[in-house]
């Protein structure tokens, strides 16, 4: 007996954008799938709550729509890290993903190098990272084990180095698209917005997916490089996805499901239900205070500024004052 076909439902993509939301998509005819981001509230607030120059906070607001994109693919409750550790201006960035959709983000940097970088015109986001390595982490919980990808920074961005992840490590052929900026509302005020798009190709049959092998390094002196012809159902994706431009991925007025429309329509989309996501910091009052115990009476000794010791989130710049007696440590008997 022939089971019936399931109807999918047809209908005109929404008109309003949706913000701090994820949409997952597919487009069958070419076997891709992919998710489109789009940040208001979230990365305002984030962003709000530091003194970051323009640039970082650009920087810091690709990094969070990146960590969006990768974070929200998890199919458990856990953690997605992604964190920079480089040469450049802009040290380290650690962007913070907790399933399903709870985000928190920093940067540390040296200011008098950023403020010479914009100077001298040389404040892109590949010159403030300068080289080092990019490294994501999936944390499933304490009774599991890390997952870790490394990545190499060499003065490219992050859309460049996640291409490069993608390719060596997942062998997925990926595209990454990422845009920040700040927009100009009543009463010049300036809010930040950020948006991005994921697409890879995830055909049926895994060797139409295949890439073509790495530079080994050792090659001899003219050796062709291993050539595979791409695919062309992934050539027209990524040739698509390749003319979305960064005022698409943070506008307002145009939502995701119109965005993907605007795409893909001749193949036909489908669109999924939209994930929230929100600006949320992990850090407490009781989490700081039972970290400060754990020092030595010596390191909580040097703490004390004014009589008091005084701790501050880097993520979300909130402030913890304790007496130095709240926090002394267990008494040996």
């Amino acid at each position: 007996m022939n089971k019936p076909d399931i109807a999918i439902p047809v209908r005109e993509p929404a008109a309003t954008s949706a913000d701090d939301t994820i949409l997952p998509f597919q487009v069958a005819a070419l076997e891709l799938r992919g998710q489109v981001v789009r940040l208001g509230p979230l990365v305002d607030e984030i962003l709000s709550r530091h003194n970051y120059p323009l640039p970082v906070a650009k920087l810091v607001g690709e990094a969070i729509v990146l960590t969006a994109l990768l974070g929200s693919t998890l199919k458990f409750e856990g953690r997605f890290i992604l964190q920079t550790q480089t040469d450049g201006p802009v040290r380290m960035l650690v962007i913070d993903f907790r399933s399903p959709g709870k985000v928190r983000a920093c940067a540390r940097f040296d200011r008098t190098q950023v403020e010479a970088a914009i100077a001298a015109g040389k404040a892109d986001p590949g010159s403030l990272l300068g080289k080092g390595h990019l490294a994501m982490t999936i944390d499933q919980g304490p009774d599991t084990s890390r997952y870790q990808g490394v990545v190499a920074l060499d003065g490219g961005d992050l859309e460049a180095a996640a291409h490069e992840y993608f390719r060596r490590s997942e062998q997925i052929p990926t595209r990454v698209r990422l845009a920040v900026a700040e927009e100009l509302s009543a009463g010049a005020k300036h809010r930040w917005r950020a948006g991005g798009m994921l697409l890879q190709f995830l055909p049926l049959a895994p060797e139409r997916a295949r890439q073509a092998d790495l530079d080994p390094g050792d090659a001899p002196p003219g050796a062709a490089p291993h050539v595979v012809l791409e695919d062309e159902a992934w050539a027209e994706g990524r040739a698509l996805m390749n003319t979305v431009e960064d005022l698409e991925l943070i506008d307002p007025t145009l939502s995701s499901e119109r965005l993907v429309y605007r795409l893909f329509h001749e193949h036909g989309v489908r669109v999924f239900r939209y994930r929230d996501l929100q600006a949320e910091c992990s850090c407490s009052r009781a989490g700081v205070e039972t970290m400060l115990r754990n020092f030595s009476q010596d390191d909580r000794d040097h703490m004390v500024e004014n009589g008091v010791i005084s701790v501050t989130c880097e993520f979300c710049s909130a402030n913890y004052t304790f007496a130095p007696g709240e926090v002394a440590g267990e008494q040996a008997n």
